[in-house]
C-alpha cells in the first residue's frame, strides 16, 4: 500500500516503466504467498515464500533506485527499507517454522 501511495503521489507517477515494476514487485510478494498457502502442501508453500522473498529484495532495492533518482525522500526511503527489512525476517521465520513442522501436508 504505502509503494502504490508513493508512486501516485509523487515525481516518480510520469516514469510509467519504473513505478509499473515496484508496483509489480510489490504485488508480487502478497500474492506468492497467498497461492503458496493456497497448495497442498508444506514443499510447495516454501518455494513461493522463497518468491515472495525474491520479490521483497526486488522492492528494496527499487525503493533505493528511486532514492538515487530523487523520487522519494530520505525518510521514505528509511520507511520501506524498514518495512521490508521486518517482512524479510517474517517471511524467512514462516520458512523456518514450515520446513520443521511434523505437517507436510499432500504436497
Amino acid at each position: 500500500m504505502k509503494i502504490r501511495i508513493l508512486t501516485q503521489e509523487t515525481s516518480f507517477k510520469s516514469d510509467f516503466r519504473f513505478c509499473s515494476q515496484f508496483n509489480s514487485a510489490a504485488g508480487s510478494i502478497m500474492d506468492n504467498i497467498a497461492e503458496g498457502f493456497e497448495r497442498d502442501g508444506n514443499k510447495e508453500f516454501i518455494n513461493f515464500l522463497y518468491i515472495a522473498k525474491g520479490s521483497n529484495g526486488e522492492a528494496r532495492s527499487q525503493s533505493y533506485r528511486a532514492f538515487d533518482a530523487g523520487f522519494i525522500s530520505k525518510e521514505s526511503l528509511e520507511d520501506l527499507l524498514g518495512k521490508t527489512e521486518r517482512l524479510k525476517r517474517k517471511i524467512n521465520n514462516l520458512i523456518i517454522t514450515l520446513k520443521t513442522s511434523g505437517t507436510k501436508g499432500y504436497k
